[in-house]
């Protein structure tokens, strides 16, 4: 048996034992978003990172200043989390706060030297991370699935 028959066949036999979760979306998505959580840790691993603080710390890189409730909105995570987080990465000195010039009640955030080599090499495992991902997916298909996916979290 080649190696193609011997993945139908076991795809087949995974289907077979899913029985009705076969036809489950969500269920999908779950396995989905596990395997490429997996594949993300394991690229991870030696920053010492989670793809919220990636997240974080690019979004700050591509908007010098910006407010710490507007990483918080724009990542869609609660003001506690985004505190916990702007905290941890300013104690690992990859972050500094700044009283903001446009609003001084607020928090604008910067990168430090060490959170700009951090953020490089966080852009570098992520390109080896998307490579593995997309490697899945003709350039159309992957595409139409961030379409897809964006109309479930928009």
């Amino acid at each position: 048996m080649t190696a193609d028959k011997n993945n139908d066949a076991a795809g087949n036999a995974a289907g077979a034992e899913l029985g009705a979760l076969e036809g489950i979306v969500g269920f999908h998505i779950r396995l989905a978003h596990g395997a490429v959580y997996r594949h993300f840790t394991e690229t991870f691993s030696h920053l010492g990172l989670t793809q919220k603080q990636v997240s974080l710390l690019w979004l700050v890189g591509d908007h010098p200043g910006i407010a710490q409730i507007e990483v918080g909105n724009r990542l869609r995570m609660d003001r506690a989390t985004t505190m916990t987080i702007v905290n941890r990465m300013q104690e690992r000195g990859y972050l500094r706060r700044e009283r903001s010039d446009r609003d001084g009640r607020m928090q604008a955030l910067h990168l430090t030297a060490a959170g700009d080599a951090a953020l490089v090499e966080a852009k570098a495992c992520i390109e080896s991370h998307e490579t593995w991902l997309k490697s899945r997916f003709t350039p159309d298909e992957v595409k139409k699935l961030v379409e897809m996916l964006s109309r479930i979290h928009e």
